[in-house]
């Protein structure tokens, strides 16, 4: 685990645009300013405890441009209050609350009082829902008393407390599982009464289609004409939604088994699986084409990916 102090607020506006991404931090009252990061790093997660003096972080359009990986951060308000805007929206947090926005757009945090907040940071593709889904959740307060946030808040606040045992086999899966909740989460969100706008029945059918492909990525046979016969549509009925979703049946399995054998090759409960088997676990069935479309998608080879 990390611990970094900032004992002035020039400090802390270079520490936190190191620890995160790029940001801009102001504050009406910078003399005296104190801020500290806990942290654990596991793989592209970031797990970050922050604890501060009021102040504002800003995610401006010129600081966006300094930045090629695709984020998000989802916060966690563990004492004090916080409003973060973005999207045209803004969320209120109070303590147990949690709301997530996207690195990759501006955005605002603003802290009235000093305060404490957990903030795991991960890749867009980290998320077995797609990016458009997701829009429709930044800067929605998502409470942790009701619902399923009854549930996840609680573990989110146990990992804050228990930073220093995220190490190793466990402390690698417990991040990861914590990303597998915050899916379940904000798939809960986007299909509640209470939540943002509905989506319709396309997107209600596409959400159907995704729970489909993910629960099916080992199949090699996995192909458009097998998933529009399980949801009898015609095959160019499921391309057709895809392409209004701004991708492509192919392009959205492949990133999904990517994504899956990105985790599993820095797993180090599966060191011992060969990268073969890997690929073949979540459908790739050449080995070659496996190690040309993995170089694409993170520009090392799979093997040296494991390694790094």
């Amino acid at each position: 685990m990390q611990v970094a102090e900032a004992h002035s607020f020039s400090e802390w506006n270079t520490l936190i645009s190191e620890s995160f991404v790029p940001l801009q931090a102001r504050t009406s009252s910078p003399t005296g300013f104190r801020g500290r990061l806990r942290s654990r790093v596991l793989d592209e997660l970031s797990v970050v405890e922050v604890t501060a003096n009021s102040h504002k972080v800003l995610r401006t359009p010129a600081l966006i441009t300094r930045s090629d990986r695709l984020y998000y951060k989802l916060n966690l308000q563990l004492s004090g209050t916080g409003i973060l805007i973005q999207d045209n929206r803004e969320a209120a947090l109070r303590p147990g609350d949690l709301a997530v926005y996207d690195t990759h757009r501006p955005y605002t945090l603003e802290f009235d009082d000093d305060f404490r907040t957990l903030v795991l940071m991960f890749p867009h593709d980290a998320l077995d829902l797609p990016a458009d889904s997701v829009a429709e959740l930044t800067a929605v307060r998502m409470a942790g008393d009701a619902g399923i946030g009854r549930m996840i808040s609680p573990f989110m606040v146990q990992l804050a407390d228990n930073l220093e045992l995220l190490s190793g086999p466990s402390g690698h899966r417990l991040a990861h599982n914590a990303v597998d909740l915050l899916a379940t989460l904000f798939d809960s969100e986007l299909h509640s009464g209470d939540g943002p706008p509905q989506r319709g029945h396309h997107g209600e059918l596409l959400a159907r289609i995704r729970q489909h492909i993910e629960a099916n990525l080992g199949d090699p046979e996995l192909s458009p004409a097998a998933i529009a016969a399980a949801h009898f549509i015609s095959t160019r009925h499921l391309h057709s939604i895809f392409h209004d979703a701004g991708t492509t049946v192919a392009g959205w399995i492949r990133a999904r088994r990517l994504e899956r054998c990105r985790r599993d090759l820095r797993d180090p409960l599966q060191a011992d699986r060969a990268v073969g088997a890997i690929a073949t676990r979540w459908g790739f069935t050449d080995a070659a084409h496996f190690s040309r479309v993995f170089r694409s998608a993170f520009g090392v080879p799979p093997s040296t990916y494991r390694r790094g």
